[in-house]
């Protein structure tokens, strides 16, 4: 509604998960350099925490745009799968067609499959998202992926992407072999306050909206106090912001637009006809 009074290209305050907006943040960077670091390095099982809307899956999309062709991937957004679904997933991910639909079998021809791409000198990783949600089967299931291994490396590197209960699962005594094999361990932060004006500006700017558009900084203070420096919070109270905006035909967004937009989303200020 408000792309062409701001001359944005697309809306940059999308709750979707975009990499091409991708703000590395300190604890973005850093998460990133973990994961990169744990699939070059083959160390097999690697954990990223984050609480919801934190970016841990607009990261991961962007670390596999990064990935160059000698890595395979495979990307597991449905965590709820069952054991014998969630390998037929992978081995479809792959390419691989096992002798027979059954764990054994799936199991068997991953492994061969892995020590193939070994030889061709590929790297293959999966990456489960919401891995919060897997059953302690499916976490054993996993475990067992894991095993497959050379004497020298992990065939095989498991990325399990999820919010602050994957790490309390893994913490339970029943996960302690699982959790002996995750050797790189990461719990994304959301953005510091003095991020959050400059994570505006980023969006705005690959956005290429008018170089008129300012958010204040009051109005940007006022953004990080009520999303605790969540982006995804961040960008529900900018859209409306811009929204406000547009209406009163201003390209100053102030913290009482801000204000404003915050009690539209807290459900406080009355809807206004557009």
């Amino acid at each position: 509604m408000y792309l062409d009074f701001y001359g944005f290209r697309e809306n940059p305050f999308n709750v979707t998960s975009d990499p091409d907006f991708l703000y590395l943040s300190n604890t973005h960077r850093e998460a990133l350099s973990h994961l990169v670091y744990g699939i070059n390095n083959r160390k097999g099982f690697i954990e990223i925490t984050g609480e919801i809307g934190s970016g841990k899956t607009t990261l991961c999309k962007a670390l596999i745009s990064s990935l160059d062709d000698s890595v395979k991937l495979s990307l597991v957004f449905n965590s709820s799968l069952p054991n014998t679904q969630l390998l037929e997933a992978i081995a479809d991910d792959f390419g691989i067609k096992p002798e027979r639909r059954a764990k054994v079998a799936f199991i068997k021809a991953i492994n061969s499959f892995l020590l193939d791409q070994l030889q061709n000198d590929r790297n293959c990783v999966l990456i489960i998202d919401e891995a919060q949600n897997l059953k302690n089967s499916t976490l054993e299931t996993i475990r067992m992926l894991s095993n497959l291994e050379t004497n020298k490396e992990k065939l095989l590197q498991i990325v399990l992407v999820g919010q602050p209960q994957l790490r309390d699962k893994l913490n339970l005594p029943s996960m302690l072999q699982l959790r002996q094999r995750v050797s790189v361990r990461f719990h994304l932060m959301p953005l510091e306050k003095t991020e959050t004006l400059s994570y505006i500006r980023h969006r705005l700017n690959i956005a290429g909206g008018n170089d008129k558009l300012v958010f204040s900084d009051k109005a940007a203070d006022r953004i990080f106090l009520y999303s605790e420096g969540i982006p995804r919070l961040v960008n529900l109270v900018c859209d409306k912001a811009l929204l406000f905006g547009f209406v009163k035909e201003t390209m100053f967004i102030d913290e009482g637009l801000v204000e404003q937009s915050i009690k539209e989303i807290e459900g406080t200020y009355p809807v206004m006809a557009v």
